[in-house]
């Protein structure tokens, strides 16, 4: 199967708004591919590599190459072009993922290059999302959409399971169940602004536990052997000795728990995020000990739990694990209680709570209305320094916005970051003509506007940042609203953001 037909299939369903469509184009484009082509396809259409990553960044890309007049790359071919580029390693390894990012670029046509480059930078946002992905296996493969959905929650991926629906149908996908040491994709939580529509929502008595600023871990435990997994389902295991040696006493035979880990002060409060991340993300981070909670568990000595409800599993739970490791909880029907552990879990430095359902089974891999998460928001008044063309259903309109605070001791502008989330047609198409007014420069992707226009911000918290000059960045920036009543001048300092990321 070459690129390009991935690329427009790409294409038609970035310009395609109905659901319906997407997912038939996305049908149309799997039939196209044959078994072993079906998993790298999937992927490149939801927006990610087999191989997760190799090295490449926004710095490699940012250059235009010319492009091939015909297309002539495979989906194979490029999957192993990835691989080998993902193993470079050593010294001068920059500089050749980035020849070998040239060959390959030079190799494509302009549309198999703006597919690529949107692939690698991690911006292939087309509407492609595993919900939309999974109909499409079901609607390619004829088979009923409640059996993929079940094997890619057992298997812990959507490609996997994608392979097993093109190629052996209803009995490959019925191969697939729970086992200790495979990782299932977590259950996720949609979310509410306040614990009112939380409690609302689920209706009646429900559980509100912290929801903490940790890594999402998968502990599989078989015989006092642990194996552990990221949200992602990456095995860092060999990373978290202390993780390992801590689950590995508990008086199980075989388990599957789902939990928190996060890095604590000697108070029991928490550090900054990048803490936690840095010691989970290597061997060699710093020695910052990661404490973990343990909110759920799927398969305990010999029986699965995944279709149980809530409270079964959280009473299995509480019977198995010391309270030490368990996340705290309370299970209320009463808004003011629930708020009182709202306030206390925040007050603690925790981001907020979760609101679960007690009759609801595990929905691995689905976000659904039985988990509710409920955090407090905080907001910036920041300024538009750039905005980057959109794509698929927003080519046209000035998107990505490029976000500065003031730095009062130069006059000038810290870049925070970069967000299209908020971002309501409306809004799009006003703020296209507005950036256009304001212009200053421009290259083939962005266009950097005077910097006039505040814009409020909401975000979840504030981290540490080498990629940013001002050493810091927003973590889940979303825009609320332009505020045309606000001068540039009284925007947000780069010193009161720094104030939040210390507190």
């Amino acid at each position: 199967m070459l690129l390009a037909e991935v690329a427009s299939v790409s294409r038609e369903v970035g310009a395609t708004s109905a659901r319906l469509g997407k997912v038939e184009a996305l049908a149309a484009g799997l039939r196209a591919a044959s078994a072993d082509e079906v998993p790298v396809v999937v992927a490149y259409l939801s927006g990610e590599l087999p191989q997760r990553q190799i090295g490449v960044g926004w710095a490699t890309l940012k250059d235009a190459r010319p492009p091939a007049e015909s297309p002539s790359l495979t989906v194979a071919g490029v999957d192993a072009a990835f691989t080998v580029i993902g193993a470079v390693a050593g010294k001068g390894s920059a500089a050749e993922r980035r020849r070998l990012v040239d060959e390959l670029l030079r190799q494509a046509t302009a549309d198999e290059q703006y597919f690529l480059v949107r692939l690698l930078s991690g911006e292939l946002r087309q509407g492609a999302l595993d919900g939309v992905m999974t109909d499409a296996v079901a609607r390619a493969a004829g088979v009923p959409l409640a059996e993929v959905r079940r094997a890619v929650m057992l298997s812990g991926s959507l490609p996997r399971a994608a392979h097993a629906a093109l190629d052996g149908g209803s009995a490959a996908l019925a191969a697939f169940g729970l086992q200790v040491g495979r990782p299932v994709k977590p259950m996720l939580a949609a979310s509410e602004p306040t614990i009112a529509q939380a409690l609302a929502r689920i209706g009646g008595e429900a559980a509100v536990e912290w929801k903490l600023d940790g890594i999402r871990i998968q502990a599989h435990v078989r015989e006092g052997e642990v194996r552990l997994f990221t949200r992602t389902l990456d095995d860092i295991t060999t990373r978290l000795p202390e993780v390992v040696a801590s689950l590995g006493k508990l008086p199980v035979r075989s388990a599957v728990f789902d939990g928190e880990l996060i890095a604590l002060r000697g108070d029991g409060r928490p550090l900054p995020f990048q803490d936690t991340a840095a010691r989970a993300a290597t061997e060699s981070g710093p020695e910052v000990p990661l404490s973990a909670f343990l909110f759920d568990v799927l398969h305990l000595d010999g029986v699965d739990l995944i279709d149980r409800p809530d409270a079964e599993r959280r009473a299995a739970l509480a019977g198995s694990v010391p309270d030490r490791l368990v996340m705290p909880r309370l299970v209320t029907a009463d808004p003011a209680a629930a708020e009182e552990f709202f306030a206390d879990a925040v007050a603690r430095g925790h981001e907020g709570v979760v609101v679960k359902a007690l009759d609801a089974p595990y929905a691995a891999g689905r976000r659904g209305a039985a988990w509710i998460k409920v955090k407090p928001r905080h907001t910036l008044d920041l300024v538009v320094l750039a905005a980057e063309w959109g794509h698929g259903r927003r080519k046209g309109w000035l998107s990505n916005l490029h976000l500065g605070a003031r730095d009062p001791s130069t006059g000038g502008w810290v870049m925070l970051g970069k967000t299209f989330k908020g971002l309501t047609d409306e809004l799009l198409a006003w703020q296209t003509a507005r950036f256009l007014a304001l212009e200053d420069h421009r290259d083939s992707w962005t266009v950097y506007v005077r910097p006039e226009l505040v814009v409020e911000i909401a975000f979840d918290g504030v981290q540490r940042s080498p990629r940013y000059p001002g050493g810091v960045a927003l973590r889940f920036a979303r825009v609320l609203r332009y505020r045309e009543d606000k001068p540039a001048a009284e925007a947000d300092t780069i010193d009161a953001v720094r104030a939040l990321g210390a507190t």
